[in-house]
């Protein structure tokens, strides 16, 4: 991926906007909806995290380090990979509206992640994360209400 325009995605949950930050944040949820292989993590700034995911013959290991959280409105994750040059910042923010939720997932990258790796073009990160948050997640909350 290279610097351009943010990579947004929303979706509505039609509950509160506690369960959707306790899915986006307790360890045990999100190995349940997000990367079954995440060690720990914690929503406190500075807390690093790192986990590696295989996609064919290629390894990405994950490396996220918290640099912002507001309980229940946003969570921030600088987000990079062991292997690979690039960088970037993805947040996740919580809205409430008429008594759903609103979860907006906005990455942004700040320096080029390698051009010449399918995973990092645009449209896959844009693919990934509307796997991730309109369906894996989605599915998540509607089967645990």
């Amino acid at each position: 991926m290279s610097i351009n325009e943010p990579i947004i995605v929303e979706q509505t949950f039609k509950t509160s906007t506690k369960t959707i930050w306790n899915a986006i944040t307790k360890v045990d949820l999100m190995r349940q909806w997000f990367f079954n292989n995440i060690e720990d993590f914690k929503p406190k700034v500075g807390f690093k995290t790192r986990f590696n995911v295989k996609s064919e013959e290629r390894n990405f290991l994950h490396l996220w380090e918290i640099t912002e959280v507001d309980p229940f409105k946003k969570i921030v994750y600088n987000w990079k990979y062991g292997e690979y040059t690039g960088n970037s910042f993805v947040h996740f923010e919580l809205f409430e509206e008429n008594k759903l939720t609103v979860l907006r997932v906005k990455a942004i990258v700040t320096e080029s992640f390698p051009t010449n790796i399918p995973e990092f073009e645009p449209e896959s990160c844009l693919s990934g994360w509307n796997y991730f948050i309109k369906q894996n997640l989605k599915e998540f909350i509607e089967k645990n209400k």
